[in-house]
């Protein structure tokens, strides 16, 4: 028995093994397996329980707009699987869904038929407790919506005024089963990120899934839109600029100085005022206007009537969806 016992241990070790090297093999690049040999790419998805599946997945599909994708079970559990997990004994077969939640990790919700275990949700401060944030554009706008459906809301967003999270807004909510969720909102992002840290916080609004249409490679409209780009830095009366601003501009649009990051409409028209306080009688004029596909590159210059050329650099734009979401900045030596 000794000597199956180590020929076992032994086997185990060199699956485990085997199952590293992989891991480290497909990870996403050099630089992922240097980080963390675990070769660990990201979240793939969160698991939680529910009490009844036929309950949550209405409110993950109808209220939160997720989809369920795939189904394991009902699967008998083992009792060495049960001791392994702590699960009780007793508590029956295990049903588990996968939910998209949309841009980030998939939601695993799990259901244990006649469940034994604890039927009550652990209090916010208990060891173990956890919830799931949720990013949303407006939050004020999704927190009337969840009212509208009858989800209790906790209180009304907050912002921080300061610190490493400022500019950010949050408030929880409850799922029918009593688990407690959050929406939260940054549109010009945290506090942190004005000091260009090396490390930025993933999130959902910065990687969402664009879609180019067909009239992102219609020349005429994106030179159209461009020179309405430099009707925005040129125009003073602010409500005119704002309209532009909306019209030209997505909302989450980041622009890319070498010397700074400005994301959103508001970063960028803050800037823009900027510019002009400091330089009262200069203008913007159009040099020259590329387009390729949905890629426009202008090259401009920046100076009073009497030296229009004061400033001069080039501005390389990616159009989506009929709108600017990219806006690189090249600004050259003053002549």
């Amino acid at each position: 028995m000794k000597t199956t016992h180590k020929k076992s241990n032994k086997k185990v070790q060199t699956s485990a093994a085997a199952m590293l090297n992989l891991l480290i093999l497909f990870s996403a690049s050099e630089k992922t397996v240097a980080q963390n040999n675990a070769g660990i790419v990201g979240i793939d998805h969160v698991g939680i329980n529910v009490p009844d599946l036929n309950k949550a997945i209405p409110f993950f599909d109808d209220v939160l707009g997720f989809k369920p994708v795939t189904q394991l079970g009902p699967i008998p559990l083992d009792d060495a699987w049960k001791e392994l997990n702590h699960i009780n004994p007793k508590t029956g077969a295990v049903t588990i869904k996968m939910i998209n939640a949309g841009n980030g990790a998939s939601i695993e919700v799990f259901e244990y038929a006649d469940n034994k275990g604890s039927k009550t949700q652990p209090n916010t401060d208990d060891i173990g407790a956890s919830h799931i944030a949720f990013y949303v554009n407006d939050i004020h706008a999704a927190v009337q919506y969840l009212k509208s459906k009858g989800v209790k809301v906790l209180g009304e967003p907050f912002t921080m005024p300061s610190g490493d999270t400022a500019g950010e807004s949050w408030v929880y909510f409850e799922t029918p089963w009593g688990s407690k969720m959050e929406l939260v909102s940054y549109p010009n992002g945290k506090g942190y990120e004005k000091s260009n840290p090396k490390t930025i916080l993933w999130s959902p609004k910065n990687k969402a899934v664009k879609k180019v249409t067909a009239d992102d490679f219609d020349a005429k409209k994106n030179t159209a839109i461009v020179e309405n780009h430099l009707k925005i830095w040129n125009e003073k009366d602010e409500a005119k600029r704002n309209v532009l601003l909306n019209q030209v501009y997505a909302s989450d649009v980041e622009m890319v100085d070498r010397h700074f990051i400005a994301e959103g409409i508001n970063d960028i028209s803050k800037f823009i005022v900027e510019l002009q306080t400091k330089n009262p009688e200069f203008r913007f004029t159009a040099k020259s206007i590329e387009t390729n596909h949905n890629i426009i590159r202008l090259y401009w210059q920046f100076g009073s009537k009497s030296k229009p050329a004061v400033v001069s650099g080039m501005d390389l734009f990616v159009i989506e969806n009929g709108k600017v979401q990219k806006l690189y900045v090249f600004v050259s030596e003053k002549e």
